[in-house]
């Protein structure tokens, strides 16, 4: 005797047996029992979820001589007719081969004689949305008003395609995807009935990659059966069979992807293909593998919807922490393309190590998400260098388009000359009250005798070419004393009020470091008080529009270039602040990038030497302006 396919040999034959469907069986009975059985139906739903199958058993139903509860008995003349396909009220066809206006012509003409025995005449139509357009309309008369003894029960994955004037004729049922608890149990009792050992892992895993598909999860565990015949079916045997990937890989190549590591990530796919797995089920899997992380990072009761086991789920949960949700999102979204491309694509393997390429290096694209991951991945790679300088360091990273940002170490430190870039803010702040004097200490001939060139000479003194007497000269002009104290006062209390919590004049700058303010100490600043300085002056904030401009001139022709600008090429804009003393290395710019700007800003406290902490800031510079703009 020839051997019949699972999904053949176990369709169900009552209505007791389907599974997944109790709506719709339970409607379907209700009207046999009742005899308020309609002349037209449509079946909607993807493939394998049971619409041929309750066709056959509704056909069955009506034409049974003893029918039980809405449900056929199976023991009558007509039911075992209809069970063997002997009888001639049953007639099934299929749309796809049988499409033509001639093929509906043929039943229009056949539904005028009434069945020689039984009750009604079914027509089970499948896949009629593949019908023409003129085989619909020769079916529409015929469906407006059939003979009382005919039932058209037309199946389809597609209702979309079905002319309105067909679906309004018709009693629609919608057939949902079948859960992986159902097919799971249904194929557990299967495998029961034909004696086959089979693991629990193994059959969860079929019925879930039938995706929702009876018929599919039989056909795969033939499958399975068939390949391990007369042993028991393993979850591993199962993988192997289908080509499918276990979740231990998954968290292999996500752990490559977020340390960046190409050559690591392209050897697990290179492990895959070796071991003869299916590389388009492995995109589908690792995208739903990513959808999981994504649900474990929404909420903490996720247990259920996942359907996974509690030691798979500690590792979702430990993988989750390790990526941001943002970016997460990205690499579902490069797979999710990558997995309408691949059902096509000759080469699936190269196409895949692209896709996973693309992930390990973001700065490969230029959308949003990917410039998060880009911001991220720099946050991580500066903490790791940070790590290995002498002495203590502070960075702070704003991209300008985006807003992503982030500082490292942010800690209040002294300042150097990057106060000066303060005291310039302040003093275009308090332009209208500024003192300026004869003889005002200035290295650059002002440009006429007005007040306004002399300021404007003192400040390129201050911040253009760093002076120190000039920085004390400007604090003194704050004030009518001309005293540096009360000028400083003058200052600190407008960086209080822009929220500059970490920055103070404190003290005057050499040469004239004998004048000390009242308050006392170093004057000092932070790495995220320089950043919003500088991006109030790139966005024209910062006191005024025409202020900020100037402000900007003057930062972008700062002649100490040997630090952020040093570790980048000579063509590239930038405007910056430096500050160093004994102790100190620092640098704050406006970065004018080729997809991007940015404002980096770099403080450093015993740093080593003055070469090796300049070095080190060259580094730094080169870092994030690869990350950002490359």
């Amino acid at each position: 005797m020839s051997y019949t396919a699972l999904y053949r040999k176990w369709r169900p034959e009552t209505f007791s047996e389907v599974k997944g469907q109790d709506a719709i069986v339970k409607t379907l009975k209700n009207q046999v029992a009742t005899s308020h059985t309609a002349h037209a139906y449509l079946f909607n739903g993807t493939r394998g979820t049971g619409k041929t199958s309750i066709a056959k058993l509704f056909a069955k139903s009506v034409n049974c001589e003893h029918p039980v509860d809405g449900s056929p008995c199976g023991e009558c003349a007509s039911c075992k007719a209809i069970a063997e396909g002997r009888s001639m009220n049953v007639i099934e066809i299929d749309a796809a081969s049988n499409n033509g206006v001639d093929n509906i012509r043929e039943i229009v003409n056949e539904v005028a004689y009434s069945p020689t025995e039984g009750k009604y005449r079914v027509y089970i139509i499948d896949e009629v949305h593949m019908l023409s357009a003129g085989a619909f309309n020769a079916l529409l008369k015929t469906l407006e008003e059939p003979p009382s003894y005919v039932i058209f029960i037309l199946a389809t994955t597609e209702a979309h395609k079905i002319p309105i004037t067909i679906l309004s004729r018709c009693q629609r049922y919608d057939f949902r995807r079948i859960s992986i608890d159902t097919i799971a149990g249904r194929l557990t009792d299967l495998m029961e009935k034909e004696q086959v050992n089979v693991e629990e892992r193994a059959i969860r895993y079929i019925a879930k990659a039938a995706d929702g598909s009876m018929r599919d999860a039989l056909s795969l565990l033939d499958q399975c059966i068939a390949f391990y015949l007369g042993q028991e079916l393993t979850y591993e045997k199962v993988l192997e069979t289908l080509g499918a990937v276990d979740t231990e890989v998954f968290s292999r190549l996500l752990r490559q992807i977020l340390d960046k590591n190409v050559t690591g990530a392209i050897q697990v796919i290179d492990g895959m293909v070796i071991e003869g797995r299916e590389m388009g089920q492995f995109v589908t899997d690792f995208t739903w593998y990513l959808r999981n992380l994504l649900l474990v990072q929404s909420s903490d009761n996720m247990e259920d919807v996942l359907d996974i086991s509690a030691d798979n789920l500690a590792l979702l949960k430990e993988e989750a922490e390790m990526v941001d949700p943002e970016i997460l999102m990205r690499y579902i979204r490069i797979f999710s393309e990558l997995s309408n491309q691949i059902k096509y694509a000759t080469q699936k393997r190269i196409l895949i190590e692209i896709n996973v390429i693309k992930l390990c290096k973001p700065e490969m694209e230029k959308d949003y998400t990917s410039l998060v991951d880009r911001v991220d991945s720099l946050e991580k790679k500066l903490e790791e260098l940070l790590n290995g300088f002498e002495g203590q360091w502070s960075v702070y990273v704003k991209d300008l388009g985006s807003g992503e940002q982030f500082s490292i170490n942010n800690q209040s430190m002294t300042s150097a000359s990057l106060i000066k870039a303060f005291v310039m803010a302040a003093s275009y702040e308090n332009m209208d009250r500024l003192r300026v004097q004869e003889g005002t200490i200035l290295k650059a001939e002002p440009l006429s005798d007005t007040v306004l060139n002399k300021l404007y000479a003192l400040t390129e003194n201050m911040v253009t070419f760093s002076d120190n007497e000039s920085f004390n000269e400007m604090v003194r002009l704050q004030t009518p004393s001309m005293q540096f104290n009360a000028g400083a006062r003058v200052i600190n209390r407008f960086l209080r009020g822009q929220g500059y919590q970490e920055t103070a004049v404190l003290h005057t700058l050499a040469p004239s470091s004998t004048e000390p303010v009242g308050l006392g100490g170093s004057n000092t600043t932070s790495v995220e008080d320089c950043g919003k300085l500088l991006e109030s002056i790139y966005r024209g904030e910062c006191v005024s529009e025409e202020a900020s401009s100037q402000m900007l001139s003057f930062l972008l022709m700062q002649d100490t270039r040997t630090k952020i600008p040093g570790g980048l090429t000579d063509s590239i804009t930038i405007a910056n602040k430096t500050g160093e003393n004994d102790s100190n290395q620092h640098d704050i710019a406006i970065v004018y990038g080729d997809r991007t700007d940015y404002v980096l800003c770099v403080m450093s406290e015993n740093g080593g030497t003055e070469e090796t902490a300049v070095s080190n800031i060259r580094m730094i510079s080169a870092l994030t302006y690869y990350a950002l703009n490359w």
